[in-house]
């Protein structure tokens, strides 16, 4: 048993633990990346060995599949579960219209994928990840290494014509070596600031030769559970025009809170 968890990881814990609440008994589930999407692995991971719910989940990373296969969910390829129910993922930003900035963990081309291959894709986030506009958060451009640089001054070149309000961009390191990652790729942090068109910048960035994919989701998001401090939770959803507001008790049962270490 761990002392008493921060407000944001309350809030990342209660989102998670509502979204859970949407997985019913027999469905294939994507699986995000990060600290919030964590929660939601322990959290079906404690459904399906207290209440026996069957699911069979998708991973979007190695560090997920690691997590998943420890809680005790069984873990299938997107190549053999084909297509996916739901998926619920964190977010680094996301804005009124659920468009998303991930890939602050290194897992957004597999993130991308997985998500686009479900019928719905669940957001789950703290209070904090909400924004006016999105681009504070550095935007992730996954690159090839092959003549990264070059794609690099592409980047920045198209950059100008962008409606975005900063232009530099930086190699995503790991210590003293570039980031690698599962796909065996680059990533390019893009410090934009703001960005006024997320549509027109998703599209074009996706052009550059050696660019493999970017950081902007956008329509993918159906749903968003926000998470606040307190246990109050929120869940927009962007097709129906709702939001549903509730409060989660909160109890640090010892088996959910026995491993923080993310």
């Amino acid at each position: 048993m761990t002392g008493e968890l921060s407000p944001i990881d309350k809030a990342k814990f209660v989102a998670a633990k509502r979204a859970a609440e949407m997985v019913e008994d027999g469905m294939r589930v994507g699986l995000g990346t990060g600290s919030t999407a964590a929660w939601l692995v322990r959290c079906l991971g404690e459904m399906v060995r207290s209440e026996g719910l069957r699911i069979k989940g998708v991973p979007t990373s190695t560090r997920t599949a690691e997590l998943a296969r420890e809680v005790g969910i069984d873990i299938i390829s997107l190549d053999e579960a084909r297509w996916l129910d739901l998926t619920i993922d964190g977010a680094d930003e996301f804005d009124g219209d659920l468009n998303l900035i991930k890939g602050g963990g290194g897992a957004l081309l597999q993130e991308k994928i997985v998500a686009t291959a479900s019928d719905r894709m669940v957001v789950i986030a703290d209070k904090a990840k909400e924004v006016e506009t999105l681009g504070a958060f550095p935007l992730p451009v996954e690159v090839i290494p092959f003549g990264w640089q070059t794609t690099q001054a592409l980047v920045e070149e198209t950059l100008v014509a962008m409606n975005v309000m900063g232009r530099k961009t930086t190699l995503r390191m790991n210590g003293d070596a570039a980031f690698v990652t599962d796909e065996g790729n680059h990533i390019l942090d893009l410090h934009l600031n703001r960005i006024g068109n997320a549509r027109q910048l998703a599209l074009v960035m996706n052009q550059i030769p050696g660019v493999v994919e970017n950081g902007l989701f956008i329509d993918i998001c159906d749903t968003v559970v926000v998470g606040y401090g307190d246990g109050k939770v929120e869940v927009r959803d962007i097709n129906e025009g709702t939001i549903e507001t509730d409060r989660l008790e909160f109890m640090e049962s010892d088996n959910l809170f026995a491993d923080l270490g993310d």
